[in-house]
């Protein structure tokens, strides 16, 4: 069993994002350990780049200052392998492909693999295209999209670790209302890979929007709430996004 499916095993499972180094690695990795310690299930780490087009205003702005304050993949790397030294929650890269590739795709999977990363998302990356960043050593997470349709039951099949629902069309962002038919999405995706859990994200920030999508979903994916709340207090927001993942968690029990 991957620890990522592990994550969705102890009830409903709380996924917050957040952009490292955004106001700076210290205060990302000072976050990671608060989030993981208020009940955090699983945790997404955003890797930045200078153009994040699934991104709404705020993280594309935390990109930006993430980028200026000299954060790089190397010392994203040696941050989480600092952080796996207490941090034991399953936690996913997402970023763009141009990241991968200007790496070198085998050595950032092999070396994101070894300081114990568990899955990759990369948003830009169509499931037709995805063949050449699919490794056993790390999952690469599948998105489905409202527009997916009559492709969904084939991204499910091949799915691992988890599936990424994206809850409405466009960029991620905080949303008043989410009217798409994830129950509808859910179900296609059961159908087809009864075993592989999904997630519910893109707009959802308040613990009523989590409560709801949670009741068709087996998690719920957090990130502009968060991300929010970092270029809100910078190096003081940890005890703020601790309260909010605390109260976030309570709301999926």
């Amino acid at each position: 069993m991957s620890r990522i499916y592990e994550a969705f095993t102890h009830g409903k499972a709380f996924i917050p994002f957040i952009t490292c180094g955004d106001p700076d690695l210290h205060t990302t990795a000072e976050a990671v350990q608060a989030m993981s310690e208020a009940g955090a299930d699983l945790i997404e780490l955003g890797i930045p780049f200078s153009d994040p087009t699934a991104e709404g205003p705020v993280i594309q702005a935390a990109n930006v200052r993430a980028l200026s304050g000299g954060a790089t993949t190397d010392k994203i790397f040696d941050m989480v392998c600092e952080l796996r030294e207490t941090v034991t929650v399953p936690m996913v890269f997402m970023t763009y492909a141009n990241v991968v590739f200007s790496y070198g795709t085998e050595r950032f999977v092999s070396r994101a693999a070894e300081i114990g990363m568990d899955g990759l998302i990369l948003p830009d990356v169509p499931f037709e295209e995805k063949a050449e960043f699919v490794s056993d050593k790390l999952d690469l997470i599948s998105l489905i999209a409202p527009t997916s349709g009559e492709r969904i039951a084939a991204i499910a099949r091949e799915a691992r670790g988890f599936v990424y629902c994206v809850s409405s069309l466009g960029v991620t962002g905080i949303r008043g209302a989410i009217t798409t038919d994830i129950g509808g999405m859910v179900s296609l995706v059961r159908a087809a890979n009864p075993g592989i859990p999904c997630a519910v994200g893109f707009g959802i920030s308040t613990p009523e929007q989590a409560a709801a999508m949670a009741r068709h979903a087996d998690g719920v994916i957090v990130g502009s709430a968060i991300v929010k709340r970092m270029g809100q207090y910078g190096r003081g927001a940890v005890p703020y996004v601790r309260e909010y993942v605390a109260e976030m968690k309570a709301a999926l029990r």
